[in-house]
C-alpha cells in the first residue's frame, strides 16, 4: 500500500537537549557540514526543529534566561538535507532550488512561545535604547490564535513561518562573507556607501568556535577545530537565503533558493507563530518550536 503524508526527515524531541537528539543538528553554515537526511524531489517529507535557543529559553515568567542567553548558539537548524531528482543524482552549483511550504506549525504538545527583548549588557536589538533591559512574554497556542498572561486582553491570528531557510555555501561564498563581514567589523557601518548598505543588510557575525554546533562531526576533533574557525555564523541573512524573517513565507508559498554546493544541503530553524515586518528587538518574534513539511 502506497504511503500518504509526510515523511519525518529530521523528528525532534523537546524534551532532550540539542546535542541529544536522535539527528545532529547544526548551528553554523559550511559546505563540509555532512547532510543528514536525503529527499528527492517529488517528495513530502517533514523537517522537525527546536526553538531558535534550543530550549534554553522556558516557560518561566523570569526573563533572567533571556538576560544571560548564550548568544554564541544561535540559531539551532534541523539538516542539512541533500537534495537529489528522481534518477537520484543531486541537485549542483548553478541549480536553482524550488521548496514549497505544504504545511506548517507547532510541535505537538508543545504549543507554546515566546517574545523578549535582549539586555543591553549581552548584546541588545535595535530599540535597545527604549528598551534597555531585558524582558519576555509567554505566548499560549489555540490553533491559529495566541494569547499572553503577560500581555491580558489580546488575543490574535498568527501567521506561522520560518525564519530561517538556507541552502549550504560553498567555500568560495563562505570566504567572500568572512571577509566581508571582517571588515565591517574593522572599519564600522559608517565606512559603506549609500548603495552598499541597500545591497547588504550591514551585519557582522564573525566566526568563532564558541558555542559551536556542527552537526555529525565530532567537537574536539581536528575537523571539528578547522570549520568551526571558519563556519558563517546564522544570524545576518545572506545569499543562500538564511536568516530572512520574512512574515508570509507560510502555507503555500514557494521559495527559490540557488545552490552552491553538490546536493544543496538546505536546512531551516528558527520557527515563528507570528511576526512583525521585522525583528527590531532581535527577539520579536513568536519563538516557538515546529515543523515544516516541504516538497521540490
Amino acid at each position: 500500500m502506497a504511503q500518504y503524508g509526510p515523511t519525518v526527515m529530521v523528528p525532534i524531541d523537546v524534551k532532550k537537549k540539542p546535542r541529544e537528539q536522535k539527528v545532529p543538528l547544526h548551528n553554523r553554515w559550511h559546505p563540509d557540514i555532512p547532510p543528514v537526511a536525503e529527499a528527492a524531489v517529488g517528495d513530502v517529507f517533514r523537517v522537525e526543529m527546536v526553538d531558535f535557543s534550543g530550549g534554553g529559553i522556558t516557560k518561566e515568567y523570569s526573563a533572567n534566561d533571556i538576560k544571560f542567553a548564550d548568544p554564541f548558539i544561535v540559531h539551532y537548524l534541523s539538516g542539512p538535507i541533500r537534495i537529489v531528482d528522481k534518477d537520484g543524482i543531486p541537485a549542483k552549483p548553478g541549480d536553482l532550488l524550488v521548496v514549497e511550504i505544504c504545511n506548517l506549525g507547532p510541535l505537538p504538545g508543545d504549543e507554546w512561545g515566546f517574545t523578549a527583548t535582549f539586555d543591553r549588557e549581552n548584546g541588545g536589538g535595535f530599540l535597545t535604547d527604549h528598551f534597555p533591559a531585558a524582558t519576555k512574554a509567554i505566548w499560549y497556542f489555540e490553533g491559529i490564535y495566541a494569547y499572553s498572561p503577560h500581555i491580558p486582553g489580546v488575543r490574535f491570528p498568527g501567521l506561522t513561518h520560518p525564519g530561517i531557510v538556507g541552502t549550504a555555501p560553498s567555500m568560495e561564498l563562505l570566504n567572500i562573507w568572512n571577509e566581508r563581514e571582517r571588515q565591517l567589523v574593522e572599519n564600522g557601518v559608517e565606512s559603506l556607501k549609500l548603495c552598499e548598505v541597500v545591497h547588504q543588510r550591514p551585519m557582522a557575525s564573525l566566526p568563532t568556535p564558541k558555542g559551536c554546533v556542527l552537526g555529525k562531526i565530532q567537537e574536539g576533533t581536528p575537523e571539528w577545530e578547522k570549520i568551526a574557525r571558519e563556519a558563517a555564523r546564522t544570524i545576518p541573512g545572506r545569499e543562500n537565503g538564511g536568516n530572512c524573517d520574512i512574515k508570509n513565507l507560510s502555507r503555500g508559498s514557494k521559495i527559490y533558493l540557488p545552490v552552491f554546493v553538490e546536493g544543496a544541503n538546505l536546512s531551516t530553524g528558527d520557527m515563528h507563530f507570528s511576526q512583525g515586518d521585522g525583528e527590531v528587538s532581535f527577539c520579536g518574534a513568536i519563538e516557538m518550536s515546529g515543523f515544516l513539511d516541504l516538497k521540490y
